[in-house]
């Protein structure tokens, strides 16, 4: 099972509390993910369509185009790899790699942010084109922040419906 983070205490650091809490939500979602089958990560219970592997795709997809490609203006293969018509796209990938993707791409993110100051805007010429368009770095981990926790809520749900795991850790 994967490694469960606490909840964040209290502090003044406003910047080491916000990567906590991303660090917190990719937690919650690799421990819902951990030890489930290929059928549960490729399996749809929801009228709209999405898989839990889909998800997983779609935050690592997410983070990328708002950190890497969307604040850095890093080259990006495919940023919008997760998505097919108007849902995500569910890879084949066992539980383990997804989650690895999701680590990989937080490493990263922790690299990006702890590198530049909170209110330093996005660079231009990745995925934002104006000043105007490009948001600041506060803004951006915020928005990512919202995406893991509304997704892990949703893999909960997920989890409870295929086998009444229920609970932040699994």
């Amino acid at each position: 099972m994967a490694q469960f983070k606490e909840e964040p205490a209290s502090t003044s650091d406003l910047r080491g509390l916000l990567l906590d809490y991303l660090d917190l939500y990719r937690s919650v979602v690799a421990a819902k993910a951990s030890g489930v089958s290929q059928e549960f990560l490729t399996t749809s219970l929801v009228p709209s369509g999405w898989t839990p592997g889909g998800l997983l795709n779609h935050l690592a997809h997410m983070e990328r185009r708002w950190l890497h490609w969307g604040f850095m203006a890093e080259p990006v293969d495919d940023p919008w790899g997760d998505s097919e018509g108007e849902g995500w796209k569910t890879p084949r990938h066992g539980a383990s790699m997804l989650i690895q993707q999701l680590t990989d791409v937080g490493r990263h993110t922790r690299e990006i942010v702890e590198s530049h100051q909170l209110d330093d805007r996005a660079s231009l010429g990745g995925r934002f084109a104006t000043v105007a368009e490009a948001p600041q770095l506060h803004w951006i981990l915020l928005h990512v922040l919202q995406e893991y926790a509304r997704h892990a809520g949703h893999l909960d749900i997920v989890r409870e419906l295929t086998d009444g795991s229920t609970g932040e850790e699994g």
